[in-house]
């Protein structure tokens, strides 16, 4: 069939005999948009890192005032939330700030309970020129006791109970066996844990057993390893331990802040 030269053309770019294809070079105004636009990106990208660098010096300043504070072992973790943070940092506070420790220690009867994870919320975060010292506005934060460490505290062997809100307790002496009674768990004045409500579930409570028990559960226990101005607003029970939830307003972060 016949086909005329024109409709035989390459319609593309020019093609010469050797297989290269000749590409045009930008314009001066396309130059100019593509220079601006590079330069744009690594304008953001440079301020993304610097940013982090600031967000990251701020967790370490936040988790070394904690760590002073309650004393714990390692560094806990902290996370800034929000961007710039450099816009935050220069108002001079930390829109909303993550934090978790583990194995905040016991000392004694000043701090009878360890607790085994601290998760706190902290919005308005201020740092002072105190590396030692922070201070927040509002704070939610939740204690999480584990039984073992809840056990070893009272003495006596604590484990989930049947009903919501309740956990058992277990005591044991040579030829008498083993003695169980369950007891409601609540939040109490001053930070402190009572268990109430205590019932027979198991074995006979002779004396010797109900003074361990009496001594293990009538005293409310003080939480004082979390930080001075929160307070405890809940407690509920679960599998693995019990979870004792605070709100504070006006909260500082400094060595021996722990709550009183």
């Amino acid at each position: 069939m016949y086909q005329s030269h024109r409709d035989e053309e390459y319609l593309g770019e020019p093609y010469y005999g050797d297989g290269s294809v000749y590409v045009s070079s930008p314009t001066p105004t396309r130059r100019r948009m593509i220079i601006a636009a590079a330069s744009l990106v690594a304008l953001l990208v440079g301020g993304v890192a610097v940013d982090r660098i600031a967000a990251v010096r701020a967790e370490s300043r936040t988790a070394k005032a904690f760590q002073d504070g309650m004393g714990t072992a390692d560094r806990p973790s902290v996370h800034v939330r929000g961007f710039p943070v450099l816009n935050q940092l220069a108002a001079g506070s930390l829109d909303h700030v993550d934090l978790t420790a583990h194995d905040i220690p016991s000392d004694g009867s000043t701090r009878p309970l360890p607790v085994t994870k601290l998760t706190v919320g902290m919005d308005g975060l201020k740092t002072s020129g105190d590396a030692d010292e922070a201070h927040a506005d509002g704070v939610t934060a939740t204690a999480f006791l584990s039984y073992a460490d809840v056990s070893s505290a009272l003495g006596v062997q604590v484990s989930q109970g049947d009903d919501s809100g309740r956990v058992d307790a277990t005591v044991s002496l040579p030829l008498v066996g083993d003695v169980t009674v369950s007891a409601a768990v609540s939040a109490a004045g001053g930070n402190s844990i009572a268990f109430t409500d205590v019932r027979a579930e198991q074995g006979e409570l002779l004396p010797p057993l109900k003074s361990l028990l009496d001594r293990a559960l009538d005293e409310p226990i003080p939480l004082r390893n979390v930080p001075e101005g929160l307070r405890l607003r809940s407690v509920t029970t679960s599998e693995d331990g019990i979870d004792a939830r605070f709100t504070g307003r006006s909260v500082t972060f400094r060595p021996d802040s722990s709550s009183a």
